[in-house]
């Protein structure tokens, strides 16, 4: 893991592949879940039986969203980032999903400082974050995710 405690820190890692975090498997249930709370109850995601049998995958896939959700709870085992008064998800950009991440399917994260400025105080940091699936040469997806930090 990274620890980052200051601006500088931060700059020191721009254009460099910092991490990965643990491998973390999609089961039914969490997808199961996730289309409770969004409402998103299509078949692709939540009717196995449909799914195995006439679904492109045979199987049941997590959605996109959810599998876009993991970037926090992942973020945290690559970098951890100190001496912050406040933490902001800013924004995602570019993300292009590249393969159906299937139930039971093993997933990390890998990322890449793209590019650190300090705004006046503000610090923004854009991360471009490639969601791996285990045994699969395409990524679930990449994209860029814009943090804000106020370091203390």
């Amino acid at each position: 893991m990274i620890i980052i405690n200051s601006f500088n820190d931060y700059k020191s890692l721009e254009g460099k592949m910092i991490g990965e975090s643990s491998w973390h498997r999609i089961d039914q249930n969490q997808i199961n879940r996730f289309a409770d709370a969004t409402l998103d109850h299509q078949w692709i995601h939540t009717d196995q039986e449909k799914a195995e049998k006439e679904g492109p995958f045979h199987s049941t896939i997590a959605h996109g969203y959810l599998t876009l959700s993991l970037i926090p709870y992942l973020w945290k085992q690559i970098a951890d980032v100190r001496n912050v008064k406040m933490e902001i998800n800013y924004g995602i950009e570019n993300f292009k999903f590249g393969d159906a991440v299937l139930v039971n399917n093993d997933v990390r994260l890998q990322a890449t400082v793209q590019s650190v400025m300090n705004l006046r105080g503000t610090v923004k940091a854009v991360v471009e974050a490639k969601l791996l699936i285990k045994g699969h040469i395409k990524p679930a997806y990449t994209g860029d995710v814009i943090f804000l930090y106020h370091f203390l």
